[in-house]
């Protein structure tokens, strides 16, 4: 079935290609066909990872271009990674298709928007699919068209239109990194592909500098697209798609590629201590910074998009502490419970028409299922034992306590408490006490979108089990079968890191109730007694004004320079040129007024004056 791999992203491409089309025509039938499709492509990638669990890496790869010696390729491959991979995102997608048949069913664009999801979906599969790093760059940028598309859905707003173009811009940046460092490998292995570029490293090949300056720069395009410090900004102000989208882009695609990257570039960087203590540190520092300004955020889709960062923070720290295991496992697991967040954040905002929890409450009473799926999301996140990602963070945990990062360790501890304490706060928020908001008729959503929410509650309370003691660390031991290099499928920690965490989480929860629910503690105490940590953390550290002030001024000082060079010099010295032509041109055909007379005089001085040198030449000679 491998060999057949190919065909899983050209399914939703095909849904892409026939909606634009016809979709017009179809109008909201056009739900069955990117929903046909997608689920085609999930079955296709079960019945990949099926096969790829009985064997060994599979690969096809056909000459691309051909440039003297040297041959750039495209094709497929298959190994764990991407098996699993293939499954998260046609899943989730598949998933996501279904649900916005209810969310999105009034829009009058609604085909376009099944397109869009469809283009988005055969992007990141393709990317997932590359076998060399110039393949997975093209769909990449694809990625990134697809986001921008789907960001800006509602382009009739000036805030959609702002943040699809913040994303697309802010992650461009990171991009140049990655298209520098690809170069630079190209540069020095003669080669795209994986296995060249890290059988050189394996063999010396490259310095130590070459190593860490590629990964760095590889890294560069990973922070873009998975929203790391500083390139972050972009991801809360895609909230301004349609809900689905923000499923999509926080879950399993998007965001989830910068961390692919990494891992599967994960050879290169464990070959440099520098470049994995980056990571790691980044990953730290951003897992608490985007913890931190969730604690005081109103809006229901930024507290999980900074949910998203912070948790993308907590993978780049288990792949920078060598925990390739742990970081993938968490992708995994993220992908569920994320994705389950996003949704049911959507039925509750279809229920009460306005995203701000400050106008919400008692709707565990009015949409009871919705209210126990996002519980099921938020125990998942919060770490609480028995949840996938207790696991998951336990894992990311005890790597990072292991590889001696201990400060780091320290950091994503308390990032751990902020996530139980402000995940509880937005439940407790939206649904318990009683209701706030204006809204008369709130009801549960339809079957079509709690079906796919109640299929990710059973995976963000099963899928951590895949990584366990009970089972093997089946997920582990499969991930690094005859891969040495990636390290070991399961890393043995203290207890008492385990407890630590249990302990975290239900102290953030506890918090979180007494302050929420039973309101026995003043909610306000932060902005009383801190007021400008709050608005610190409430402005997300001005970080937006800081790139306004600086960056973005500069910028527009340049462009304002370059404007009038361009009015003043350069059109300046064009309309000198055209000025002097076109008055040689006027005194030219002046002379061509049609009056024989003047031609007849023209002719005769000429004459004369033509005598006169022939005159005067004669003598001169003579």
């Amino acid at each position: 079935m491998m060999e057949n791999a190919w065909l899983i992203p050209v399914f939703p491409l095909i849904s892409f290609l026939f909606l634009l089309l016809i979709g017009q025509r179809l109008k909201e039938n056009s739900a069955y066909i990117g929903i046909f499709f997608t689920l085609v492509s999930f079955v296709f990638s079960v019945a990949v990872l099926m096969d790829r669990l009985q064997g060994p890496t599979y690969k096809a790869e056909g000459t691309w271009l051909q440039i003297g010696d040297t041959s750039i390729t495209m094709g497929i491959e298959v190994n764990a990674l991407n098996a699993l991979m293939l499954v998260i995102v046609s899943l989730v997608s598949f998933l996501v298709h279904v649900y916005s048949k209810g969310y999105m069913y009034k829009d009058e664009r609604f085909s376009v928007f099944y397109a869009y999801l469809g283009l988005f979906t055969f992007a990141m599969l393709g990317l997932v699919l590359s076998p060399n790093l110039l393949q997975l760059y093209v769909f990449w940028e694809l990625v990134g068209v697809g986001s921008f598309l789907l960001i800006g859905f509602y382009f009739y707003n000036v805030e959609a239109r702002a943040a699809a173009k913040k994303a697309f811009i802010m992650t461009r940046i990171g991009d140049v990194g990655l298209f520098i460092g690809m170069i630079l490998l190209f540069w020095q292995t003669g080669s795209f592909e994986y296995e060249v570029i890290f059988t050189a490293v394996q063999n010396g090949e490259l310095s130590v500098t070459m190593i860490t300056l590629t990964s760095l720069l590889i890294f560069i395009g990973a922070i873009g697209k998975s929203g790391q410090l500083p390139l972050h900004t972009w991801l809360p102000d895609a909230m301004e798609g349609p809900t689905p989208v923000s499923a999509l882009i926080h879950a399993a695609t998007m965001v989830a590629a910068g961390v692919y990257l990494v891992a599967t570039m994960f050879p290169l960087f464990s070959a440099s201590e520098t470049a994995m203590t980056v990571v790691a540190t980044i990953g730290a520092i951003t897992a608490i910074f985007a913890a931190s300004i969730g604690l005081v955020q109103r809006d229901i889709k930024r507290i999980l998009a900074y949910s998203t960062v912070s948790q993308l923070g907590y993978m780049m720290l288990a792949l920078g502490s060598a925990g390739y295991v742990a970081g993938v496992f968490h992708l995994m697991t993220h992908a569920f419970f994320k994705a389950l967040l996003f949704l049911a954040a959507g039925s509750v905002i279809h229920a009460v028409h306005t995203q701000n929890i400050e106008e919400m409450g008692g709707l565990w009473k009015k949409t009871r299922l919705t209210g126990i799926l996002f519980l099921i999301g938020t125990l998942a996140i919060s770490g609480v034992p028995l949840f996938s990602g207790f696991f998951s963070k336990e894992e990311i945990l005890i790597s990072a306590w292991m590889h001696g990062n201990y400060i780091l360790f320290i950091l994503a501890v308390i990032a751990a408490l902020f996530t139980a304490f402000y995940m509880f706060r937005l439940f407790f928020m939206v649904f318990g006490g009683d209701f706030r908001g204006t809204e008369k008729s709130i009801h549960e959503s339809s079957a079509v979108m709690t079906f796919p929410m109640t299929v990710l509650a059973v995976l963000a309370v099963c899928s951590g089990y895949v990584q366990t003691p009970w089972f093997g660390s089946f997920l582990g031991d499969w991930l690094t079968e005859n891969r040495p290099e990636l390290g070991h499928g399961h890393i043995e920690g203290p207890l008492w890191i385990m407890v630590l965490t249990t302990v975290v989480s239900f102290f953030g929860i506890f918090i979180a109730y007494k302050m929420y629910s039973q309101k026995s503690w003043s909610r306000d105490w932060l902005s009383g007694a801190l007021p400008m940590t709050y608005t610190f953390l409430y402005r997300k550290y001005y970080m937006d004004e800081i790139y306004q002030g600086t960056i973005v001024n500069v910028v527009k000082v340049i462009s304002l320079f370059c404007k009038y060079v361009e009015e003043f010099l350069v059109k300046g010295l064009v309309a000198l040129v055209v000025s002097i032509i076109q008055s040689i041109r006027k005194m030219g055909s002046s002379l061509h007024n049609g009056q024989i007379q003047r031609y007849g005089t023209v002719a005769f001085l000429g004459l004369a004056v033509l005598i006169l040198i022939l005159a005067v030449s004669g003598g001169y000679l003579g």
